[in-house]
């Protein structure tokens, strides 16, 4: 069947039978149909108009993407030193805050360390209470560097400045039992803990990684002749799949290109205060071309399907009248119209389904 049969036919449908109900109706609506509408009653079922307009719709360029965490608002938690895991504090989900604690771990290196740092400790505050006059130069020098190597070796294994003053304050040998804490250093959700209680982890072993997930990063592969087009601040759209897409800005151009795939990453942010992405999403990536045009359009929501046909609802003094239209290319929720309206037009351009069901709901009523 042809394009020009299946239009007269869609045409014949419409037109067939009237889609004006009676003027006895108040509110607008009837079983049959839809009725001739005056602007209040419009206005009372959300149905508003207005013209097609003239706009600048850039061409895009559409390209396969990844969301992944955003590397600069993510951290790991990891150990300095060969240790075992002896208690956990936050799990995977879980919002810490920095300076939160994570993860208690015990190492005998670490008591060692403990150890010598109270010893240290306790010879410089002799030598300091005896006094120059008292101490060769060289014992007062050896005890006082000892003394702050003994702190620096205790930050270098991983414990913090102010865990390290309590164990001084302390000054019980006991409390030299090699446990420390590993601290989260920053606000964020964990998003990984590949660990378990007991077990034994090795130097530079990631514990747990945090992330602010509020802005995340989605990286998009392309021909590395698209950097001429594309510039950081660039809006770019973002699908996942759902028909529905969203905007980012492109934040960083790759200064090498993929050895495998031979294209270039190009870093786009989005936000996601709302939680609705993930990272490992596959996406589709909408970017802005070199190329535009200006052309008539009209809001996406005013463009419906009717018997596999795109129509709009044209107003006619105070009827309202389907119209097929010729759709082109939709860019950020406007539709491009090839044929089927002009500038001069009235179009309903919310409440377009409404119009529809009633529409259709009057042909199962004629056809009954």
């Amino acid at each position: 069947m042809t394009t020009q049969l299946k239009r007269l036919i869609l045409l014949i449908t419409l037109f067939s039978n009237p889609v004006f109900a009676s003027d006895n109706d108040d509110d607008g609506t009837e079983e049959q149909g839809i009725s001739e509408m005056n602007a209040q009653q419009r206005q009372s079922l959300g149905i508003v108009t207005g013209k097609a307009e003239r706009r600048l719709l850039t061409d895009e360029i559409v390209l396969p993407g990844e969301i992944t965490l955003n590397a600069y608002r993510t951290s790991v938690a990891t150990t300095r030193i060969n240790a075992q895991v002896v208690a956990r504090h936050a799990r995977m989900g879980d919002k810490v805050k920095i300076g939160q604690k994570l993860v208690t771990l015990s190492s005998v290196d670490m008591a060692d360390a403990q150890g010598q740092l109270l010893i240290a400790e306790r010879e410089w505050q002799r030598v300091q209470k005896l006094g120059r006059k008292v101490v060769s130069e060289q014992r007062f020098v050896e005890a006082q560097v000892n003394y702050q190597q003994g702190i620096a070796k205790l930050l270098a294994f991983g414990m913090t400045k102010t865990q390290t003053d309590v164990l001084l304050k302390q000054g019980n040998d006991a409390e030299a039992t090699g446990n420390f804490d590993l601290l989260s250093q920053q606000d964020g959700t964990i998003i990984d803990d590949p660990f378990l209680l007991g077990q034994v982890v090795e130097t530079g072993q990631q514990l747990m990684m945090i992330s602010d997930e509020s802005v995340l990063w989605v990286e998009a592969q392309a021909n590395p002749d698209i950097q001429q087009q594309i510039k950081p601040g660039t809006v770019a759209r973002i699908n996942t799949g759902n028909h529905q897409w969203f905007n980012g800005n492109v934040v960083q151009i790759h200064r090498k290109v993929d050895e495998t795939t031979r294209t270039l990453a190009i870093r786009i942010e989005i936000p996601n205060s709302d939680g609705l992405f993930y990272p490992g999403q596959f996406v589709q990536v909408g970017l802005p071309s070199s190329t535009s045009q200006t052309v008539l359009a009209v809001p996406k929501e005013s463009v419906t399907l009717l018997y596999g046909e795109h129509v709009v609802f044209v107003l006619n003094g105070d009827e309202l009248l389907p119209q097929l239209v010729e759709t082109g290319e939709t860019r950020n929720d406007w539709v491009a119209i090839d044929a089927g309206l002009t500038e001069e037009d009235e179009l309903v351009i919310q409440g377009t389904f409404l119009l529809k069901s009633m529409l259709l709901k009057s042909q199962i009523g004629d056809a009954d």
